[in-house]
């Protein structure tokens, strides 16, 4: 941590994302003190959240693709309950909600779900149907008529609110698979 000739305090490879003020001189009991209290911040900071690299930066949880139900059980009659049947699943892995107020589904072929006021609870869920029906805090509506996710195989794409690209979710179809797991 100490340099050859016992004068330099940097970036060591023992406490990574922790940047140190360069010190010229020998080293100090308070030079000592900075170096273990960055140690102990790391050990206990960094696993909860904090970015290595950056200890300014605390990430947020980010939702992402989970499971898509692209083949409803059964025959396609387009009933209501075939196509709620047909759905994709976001999560949040995170210790805290997330909204997704603003946040884009798309389907290869262009159709756009854009998600209205909604949030994702702590380590919860929420599924997005193809059919119709009553918003809920943990099932969404797209309210179509139509099946739109493709049996042979399409690609579900989660956008943000400024339409980054955040996850995505591609399938081909299996014989006797009716899901997949993003």
């Amino acid at each position: 941590m100490w340099r050859g000739n016992g004068a330099h305090v940097t970036r060591t490879a023992d406490l990574p994302g922790i940047w140190l003020a360069e010190r010229l001189g020998r080293p100090t009991l308070a030079g000592v003190m900075m170096l273990l209290t960055a140690a102990a911040l790391t050990a206990v900071v960094a696993p909860l959240g904090v970015v290595q690299g950056d200890p300014a930066a605390v990430t947020t949880p980010v939702p992402r693709l989970d499971v898509a139900q692209y083949d409803s059980p059964g025959k396609d009659t387009r009933s209501a309950e075939s196509l709620n049947a047909e759905w994709i699943s976001l999560v949040n892995d995170g210790a805290k909600p997330v909204s997704i107020t603003g946040w884009s589904i798309r389907e290869q072929g262009g159709r756009a779900y854009t998600f209205g006021v909604a949030t994702i609870a702590a380590k919860g869920r929420i599924w997005l149907h193809t059919g119709r029906g009553a918003d809920t805090a943990t099932h969404r509506y797209w309210n179509s008529g139509n099946y739109l996710w493709n049996n042979p195989g399409d690609t579900a794409t989660l956008r943000d609110t400024t339409g980054k690209i955040t996850d995505t979710c591609e399938w081909t179809q299996k014989t006797g698979r009716t899901q997949v797991t993003c």
